[in-house]
């Protein structure tokens, strides 16, 4: 086996062209070949089953280096990090309590111009309409109001249906509450 080094070395430099590297190849080409000597056939050849032992060491680290990336400032790993996502599940479970604490007209308000792309005058018309209220937010009664909803302010065209319906009260839409 120590016959063996000369050549094992020379071997090594040639595939690795690095003194350091060849060295290092070299010794745990050894190392593996003393663990694993119950694996050598008595009557084979040494220095084959050496020689294999390293040229399989060379390609597995080869190999190994290949899907490595040099990161000496920690920036690409810093890249690869994904937010933990139990944070978001606090933050909308939060916002649920909250939400579900607000009175209901100013609940329903908030998810018609949030969550269901109303207009903030397009939402009030709708909270009017559906409470049968003419009168304008913030006004005292409804003769002081000289606006009411005009229809130039309600979603035209196809949108009219589709916007209309909040999307709490559309079909599938069970499961977010």
């Amino acid at each position: 086996m120590l016959a063996t080094v000369p050549s094992l070395r020379a071997v090594a430099m040639s595939l690795s062209g690095n003194v350091e590297r060849a060295d290092d190849l070299v010794q745990e080409t050894l190392l593996r070949a003393m663990t694993s000597i119950d694996s050598f056939q008595p009557g084979s050849h040494m220095s084959a089953w050496l020689f294999a032992i390293l040229r399989n060491l060379f390609r597995s680290e080869y190999r190994k280096r290949r899907r490595e990336v040099e990161d000496a400032d920690g920036s690409y790993v810093a890249s690869l990090k994904s937010p933990p996502e139990q944070e978001s599940r606090v933050e909308i479970e939060e916002f649920r309590v909250a939400l579900a604490k607000l009175p209901s007209g100013q609940r329903e308000a908030l998810l018609l111009v949030g969550a269901a792309g109303f207009s903030y005058d397009e939402a009030g018309c709708d909270l009017r309409e559906r409470s049968g209220d003419d009168q304008e937010p913030g006004q005292s009664h409804p003769a002081a109001g000289s606006q009411s909803c005009s229809p130039s302010m309600a979603p035209t065209g196809s949108d009219r249906t589709a916007r209309r319906v909040p999307f709490w009260r559309q079909a599938g839409a069970a499961d977010w509450r």
